[in-house]
């Protein structure tokens, strides 16, 4: 059985995630008191359900403070679960909250700042158990869902392979917020400054051989590629089941391109579960 606890800040689009799950087949509940975690978890085990998403935040209020003695009782019984912990700026709560007009659980006087404050206060320990952060600041609702989907579909269908999402950025347009490794390409030769290859993407061949000639390339790939093959291994035995790897260059169009597909590539042939995408090829 799979058992996803879904929490984090009001305002950080766990109401979005929750249709996420709905949609992957989940059995799914808002808002259940953390008190009842232990004794719902106790009659899925005895249902035919086999996934269930709940969503635990701070609307529990008195209720709350019993989520961790529930989360231990589960430990003790041998129920696993999983934590995705949403969260965002203070400046993009604060936006979201006057944009919808809604009031903050937490905000009794109008004052919506401090009641952001003492709800991150409160929810810091949790946070600190989740097994995936997802910082949604930056992002819309579609690209959270996309997250989602990039996260947990693989680990859906199989929860012992471990599943890799490999995304090429520009430094210019910032570092993927969720990403678990970052990795700098932008030493290597850039194909940019070749008048004929400009226009050109690292997915194109053109442009991969250009990256690929140089033996400074070759050295660099060999000792990634090597560096990555002994990570993967030991993240899978501490059980972790997903991974994002970022790699940058300065446009996010050439040199990171080139690496994340040559990375794919690579992984793909050690029988990883791999994503690739390319977020900044088309700006």
């Amino acid at each position: 059985m799979e058992f996803l606890i879904i929490t984090g800040m009001s305002g950080a689009g766990k109401s979005v995630a929750l249709d996420f799950f709905e949609d992957m087949g989940y059995f799914c509940i808002d808002n259940l008191p953390p008190a009842f975690i232990n004794k719902f978890a106790e009659l899925c085990c005895h249902s035919e359900l086999k996934k269930i998403a709940i969503v635990i935040d701070i609307r529990g209020r008195e209720f709350f403070n019993a989520l961790f003695s529930e989360l231990s009782l589960m430990e003790k019984e041998g129920l696993n679960y999983e934590i995705l912990f949403l969260e965002a700026s203070d400046e993009a709560l604060i936006r979201r909250f006057k944009e919808t007009r809604r009031k903050h659980p937490l905000d009794k006087e109008g004052r919506i700042l401090e009641a952001i404050l003492k709800e991150r206060r409160l929810l810091e320990e949790i946070r600190g158990k989740a097994n995936k952060i997802i910082d949604t600041s930056k992002i819309s609702q579609k690209e959270l869902f996309n997250d989602l989907k990039r996260i947990y579909s693989f680990h859906i269908i199989d929860k012992e392979t471990m599943s890799v999402s490999i995304i090429s950025f520009g430094y210019k347009y910032g570092i993927p917020m969720d990403s678990d490794m970052v990795f700098d390409v932008r030493f290597l030769p850039n194909p940019y400054y070749v008048n004929s290859l400009r226009e050109h993407t690292g997915e194109e061949k053109v442009v991969q051989d250009y990256v690929l000639k140089w033996p400074l390339t070759g050295k660099f790939y060999k000792n990634f590629f090597g560096f990555i093959h002994f990570l993967l291994p030991e993240y899978r035995k501490e059980g972790k089941s997903h991974l994002m790897i970022a790699i940058g260059c300065t446009g996010g169009k050439h040199r990171s391109v080139t690496t994340a597909i040559k990375l794919r590539d690579r992984l793909v042939k050690d029988d990883y579960r791999v994503i690739l995408e390319h977020r900044d090829i088309n700006k």
